[in-house]
């Protein structure tokens, strides 16, 4: 989100648009949406509305809304959207494509050339196949998690896979959406009764948006069992009661993964991968796109240094040995996540694990032997005797061994061991152990150290840091350049390459500045000092950064908002010797 602070508005777009808060705070644990609530955990701090760590907060926001509103705010700046139909079924290379988005074509080839790559992009003509010709001088796989791009690249992915295979369901009912508004808002659900099993998101409870997430075993399950009708069937299990409106609008079938892609720069530096194209991680925490983004976020200033001449090819590389430790973290902490998810169903009498066994078992002794017909009635009969663990009998406070399970999974909840939703600490608290803007003295062993603090499921709290190249706690504006709370990302341009140094008030750091200012205005670069002033020093200073830095204007002077948990800025500093 704070990043899209900086995309003209889109933060502030998607806040408005998200459903109010108080209607996806919560992750709920019950046996049906009607039925007994067998445990809640809120993800809300109050730090979060007092935006002590960040200048805005976490948002929930379907990610079609926002493909929707990156459509429109492209379009303002310029881009056309295209479709197949609107460009004619030609397939002549010389085709204008300048600022234009081509929706319904896929990656389908890809060849070297002497200076750049050329591109297959096919395309559906009337019921028939065909392909365009697109030449470029770099190709950005951004085409998701069964990137074609990635395939074509020869670009092999490494990880665990198939952790788990799910049928998605979306679905709207604002039936279902208006009684869970007011008796029971969330944003997930986790359902378990002897009859079914699911997870529920809660895209929008005022419009009643949903997707149903079920786990499902082929080959005895395939994914043509699940119909519409079935779904319906499935989700009334699951709702309780049955509501009038249900409207499938999609089935999807997906496996679950966490895998990274081996090297993110290929074919000679031509190829480059972004977002889940490079990384598949569980949902579990939003890492997918949260780290997407960013990814999007750290190539692009090195893309465009790279076009404008001012830096060479080598920094593209820098994307990668920047992004990827970056995302094999994310991949083990999903990985956590996802686990301790499957800790609340194991703890109820359902263990994942063992379903997977009986699955294998059936695979294994069974699948050359019998028919699949049988072979699915036998496993879904053994998955219904496992369902009973979660019947009314069992699961209550009255059979000693239900009472045993509803007491180790209300301190499951409230040790906070249960899927998490934020996880600022991670979100926030990266360094780049080595990059485009390392310098050479920052010496392996403090990346190390300060990695080894970062463990995995950690309380999530974030603790600022004075390291170099790491996020920057929140500060106040003193001018009329900023005003308000803001972000180190605030600091930079939101429309050109800009550099910035921070610094504090000392001798010594203003005449690292103004060294700085006379490299880039030779280089003919954008840069800004930051002046960062400790919490209550006034207006004092402002004259001060004034003569220091004539006759350059391109500073800033701010004030930090240390947080009570941790030591201000000016104290690491300090600490670290700097």
């Amino acid at each position: 989100m704070e990043i899209f602070r900086k995309f003209d508005g889109l933060a502030g777009d998607i806040e408005r648009a998200q459903p109010q808060v108080n209607l996806w705070r919560k992750f709920v644990y019950c046996t049906s949406l009607s039925g007994t609530i067998l445990g809640s955990v809120d993800h809300m701090k109050q730090e979060d509305f007092d935006k002590v760590i960040s200048p805005i907060s976490v948002a929930h926001f379907s990610q079609y809304k926002l493909v929707d509103l990156l459509l429109k705010k492209l379009d303002d700046v310029g881009f056309q959207t295209c479709f197949p139909d609107e460009l004619g079924g030609s397939s002549a290379q010389d085709l204008l494509l300048e600022n234009k988005i081509l929706m319904g074509h896929e990656c389908s080839s890809i060849q070297l050339t002497d200076d750049g790559i050329l591109v297959g992009a096919s395309f559906n003509n009337g019921g028939r196949m065909q392909e365009r010709k697109l030449h470029c001088g770099l190709l950005l796989g951004a085409d998701g998690a069964r990137s074609k791009v990635r395939e074509l690249a020869g670009i092999s992915m490494k990880g665990e896979r198939d952790l788990q295979k799910l049928v998605s369901v979306h679905f709207v009912s604002r039936d279902l959406g208006k009684y869970l508004s007011s008796e029971r808002p969330g944003m997930l659900f986790f359902i378990f009764n002897p009859d079914a099993i699911g997870v529920l998101v809660a895209h929008d409870l005022e419009h009643g948006e949903f997707v149903l997430q079920v786990p499902f075993y082929p080959p005895q399950q395939m994914f043509e069992d699940f119909s519409a009708k079935v779904c319906e069937q499935i989700i009334v299990k699951l709702v309780g009661w049955e509501p009038a409106d249900i409207q499938v609008l999609d089935i999807k079938q997906w496996a679950m993964h966490a895998e990274v892609a081996e090297k993110y720069v290929g074919c000679d530096n031509r190829v480059i991968l972004v977002g889940d194209a490079a990384h598949r991680f569980p949902p579990a925490g939003g890492f997918g796109m949260n780290t997407g983004v960013q990814d999007a976020h750290n190539l692009a200033w090195k893309l465009c240094l790279l076009l404008n001449g001012i830096a060479d090819p080598s920094i593209i590389q820098t994307y990668e040995s920047e992004r990827k430790p970056v995302a094999i973290f994310n991949t083990e902490l999903s990985l956590e996540n996802f686990k301790a998810a499957m800790s609340i169903p194991a703890t109820l009498g359902l263990d994942p694990t063992i379903a997977n066994s009986v699955h294998r078992v059936i695979n294994s002794s069974l699948g050359s032997i019998i028919p699949r017909n049988l072979q699915k009635v036998v496993l879904e009969g053994l998955f219904s005797i496992g369902r009973t663990q979660v019947s009314d009998y069992i699961l209550s406070e009255n059979n000693p061994l239900g009472s045993l399970r509803l007491a180790r999974l209300r301190s499951i909840l409230d040790e906070g061991k249960s899927l998490q939703l934020q996880f600022p600490a991670e979100d926030l608290g990266f360094r780049y152990e080595k990059g485009a803007l390392v310098a050479e003295d920052c010496a392996d062993t403090t990346y190390q150290a300060e990695k080894q603090k970062h463990s995995k499921r950690s309380s999530g709290e974030y603790i600022p840091s004075a390291k170099p190249f790491m996020y920057l706690c929140v500060s106040r504006g003193r001018d009329d350049f900023l005003q308000g709370m803001f972000s180190t990302l605030d600091l930079v341009s939101g429309d050109k390459v800009e550099f910035v140094i921070i610094i504090a008030p000392l001798k010594e750091s203003y005449k690292l500045a103004r060294a700085m200012l006379r490299i880039t205005d030779e280089f003919e670069l954008s840069a800004k000092v930051c002046v960062m002033w400790p919490q209550g020093s006034g207006g004092e200073g402002v004259k001060g950064s004034m003569s220091e830095l004539a006759p350059w204007t391109n500073y800033v002077d701010v004030e930090e908002i240390p947080r009570a948990s941790a030591n201000s800025w000016w104290e690491m500093c300090q600490n670290l010797g700097h």
